[in-house]
């Protein structure tokens, strides 16, 4: 069978698409999560309500957005695969396969911490779900720069900064997550 000539701009374009789509869920399912978990801080009466709304978002973002952004992803991709085979015997390529299997299992974690927040089981607090939030930024980082660089993966002085911009960032979500706590158990006090 042979393929049109546009079949790989078709793969490409679709293949785009559905990492974003992808990676918007991923980014909104951990932070669903942790507010999620930071209803148990929320008056009595209060509590349930929010537990069955977010139940409700979870499950609707996970298996509506998330799950087919990926299915996506990761058909187009096999499919630029299937046109450029030769990407197969490159050692970006391998490294690229190696963060996306990381992004899978981060995936279907994120499948396995919603099933226990529904179950009332899940023992992470909201402090740790923000740590794992920022992993497939991190993880989205890597794989475009290697996209992006293949084999010529920078290592001068712009790509530290490039680093330590992500670090800060990073570091920036986390302090102002404490900040606001903070502030907010002053104004309860």
């Amino acid at each position: 069978m042979t393929l049109p000539p546009e079949a790989y701009l078709w793969f490409k374009t679709l293949h785009i698409v559905g990492v974003v789509v992808w990676f918007a869920g991923l980014f909104y399912l951990v932070r669903l999560f942790i507010y999620h978990v930071e209803t148990a801080e929320l008056a009595e009466e209060l509590q349930q309500p929010f537990r069955d709304q977010y139940t409700l978002m979870e499950k609707r973002l996970a298996n509506i957005i998330t799950t087919p952004g990926m299915v996506v992803a990761v058909s187009m991709a096999t499919g630029l695969l299937v046109v450029q085979p030769s990407w197969l015997q490159q050692g970006w390529m391998h490294a690229k396969l190696a963060f996306v299997a990381a992004l899978l299992v981060y995936h279907f974690f994120c499948y396995r911490l919603m099933g226990q927040l529904h179950a009332g089981t899940c023992a992470w607090s909201g402090k740790q779900l923000r740590a794992l939030n920022e992993l497939p930024t991190l993880l989205l980082v890597i794989v475009v720069m290697l996209v992006v660089f293949k084999t010529q993966f920078p290592t001068s002085a712009a790509t530290w900064f490039i680093v330590a911009l992500v670090v800060f960032m990073v570091g920036s979500i986390q302090f102002y997550a404490r900040w606001r706590r903070l502030r907010s158990e002053a104004a309860d006090a």
